[in-house]
């Protein structure tokens, strides 16, 4: 299987629990919190391995709550080059209403970075002294690091040779396209301010992926379309894959879970058409789970031969 090395500017210590109401101005009794590693491209490495592949986790880790994200990392035996930072690690707080099924998800913001620490990010990436196949930078950049953080990513890939998947936006999405990408995830909000205009019709949806496709800055977008699944637009064609109907439990990671199946097929060298399966399989089996659990691989193969069989 091809190298897969992921990007986390901005990781948390995800914290998760259950209660059977949630009242305002009330003591409520919580069932035992699960406390996970999260963050974009932290997820896209622990849904990876999940699956049975490997690959290495690159984030920055601050005070006690980095402390604790290096640790839940190690008993997932996930692959690390952590960058120590002065500013703590976040903490975000997941809690499902039993009754109701409804999730209530509170994300905080993540510490600032300073120069010499996103420097050190960049540093890493460059001195690595084996072959990266496949790059994924995923998450929103943190308050210290400059919007050209995702161009400089960019080029240091294309100097490895290494395929650059981002699962961003905004002005530094824009930016690293300027240098070229090899895939993007964005959804439909974020296709229609990449081109510019509303998109109401597939149609216009799909007029809208290629336009960028062909721009010869991206080779291959997936669009997320939530519940409908997803879209794949590449120079191949066009493939729309609608997502299975699943008891759905929980909606933390399932994006970054089926960036991990993508990139994870393409490692292995499978067609376009059969990674979009296999991720629109691992983001479905991540709903299928409580708090930040992500997929799981029995799941996911599950959903994999049904879609196949569709």
């Amino acid at each position: 299987m091809k190298s897969i090395f992921t990007l986390t500017l901005s990781p948390a210590v995800d914290k998760s629990t259950e209660v059977d109401h949630v009242v305002a101005e009330h003591k409520l009794r919580c069932a035992e919190a699960k406390f996970e590693a999260g963050g974009g491209g932290i997820n896209v490495s622990r849904a990876i391995k999940k699956l049975g592949g490997e690959s290495t986790a690159i984030y920055t880790k601050g005070g006690p709550t980095g402390d604790l994200l290096q640790k839940l990392l190690n008993l997932e035996y996930i692959s690390q080059l952590p960058v120590e930072c002065v500013n703590w690690t976040r903490e975000n707080f997941t809690v499902v209403e039993t009754t109701s099924n409804q999730q209530f998800r509170f994300g905080m913001p993540g510490p600032e970075l300073y120069e010499k620490e996103w420097r050190q990010c960049l540093d890493l990436v460059q001195d690595v002294n084996r072959p990266i196949d496949y790059m994924v930078v995923s998450g929103s950049i943190p308050k210290g690091v400059p919007s050209d953080f995702f161009v400089q990513i960019a080029k240091l890939s294309r100097e490895k040779n290494a395929r650059l998947i981002l699962d961003t936006s905004g002005d530094s999405l824009r930016q690293a396209m300027s240098i070229g990408v090899h895939m993007l995830k964005p959804n439909l909000n974020e296709l229609a301010e990449m081109v510019g205009r509303d998109l109401n019709t597939q149609k216009e949806q799909e007029d809208a992926a290629q336009e960028l496709v062909h721009s010869g800055k991206i080779d291959v977008l997936v669009v997320s379309l939530g519940p409908s699944g997803a879209m794949m637009v590449s120079k191949e064609g066009i493939y729309h894959v609608a997502a299975p109907s699943v008891r759905k439990r929980s909606t933390v990671g399932a994006g970054d879970s089926m960036v991990a199946g993508v990139v994870y097929s393409m490692a292995r060298n499978w067609d376009l058409h059969d990674a979009l399966r296999y991720g629109i399989a691992c983001g479905t089996a991540a709903t299928m789970n409580t708090g930040t659990g992500l997929c799981k691989k029995t799941d996911v193969e599950e959903l994999f031969k049904w879609l196949k069989a569709k």
